[in-house]
């Protein structure tokens, strides 16, 4: 075993609903670095890189958050001519 796996930064999967790991992407895009950052988020194999991902999992978010109290509307079934 290495003596970076031994110190590096544990592998987290990013969660969108987590305060702190919105915070660290923000601190990311302030300054450009991950250095401060105490995790090595994880890319799954379908998304592209990691900003990517990060980036499309916080649009999930926060329209699923905006629009949580909307009903869904249920198309009617169109009569067909027989």
């Amino acid at each position: 075993m290495s003596v970076l796996e031994l110190n590096g930064r544990p592998y987290v999967v990013f969660d969108p609903a987590d305060e702190q790991h919105r915070a660290y992407y923000y601190e990311f895009v302030k300054l450009g670095t991950w250095g401060r950052c105490p995790y090595r988020f994880v890319v799954p194999e379908d998304h592209g890189n990691l900003i990517t991902m990060i980036q499309r999992s916080l649009v999930t978010y926060y329209v699923n958050q905006e629009f949580s109290g909307v009903r869904r509307r249920v198309a009617k079934t169109q009569r067909t001519k027989g």
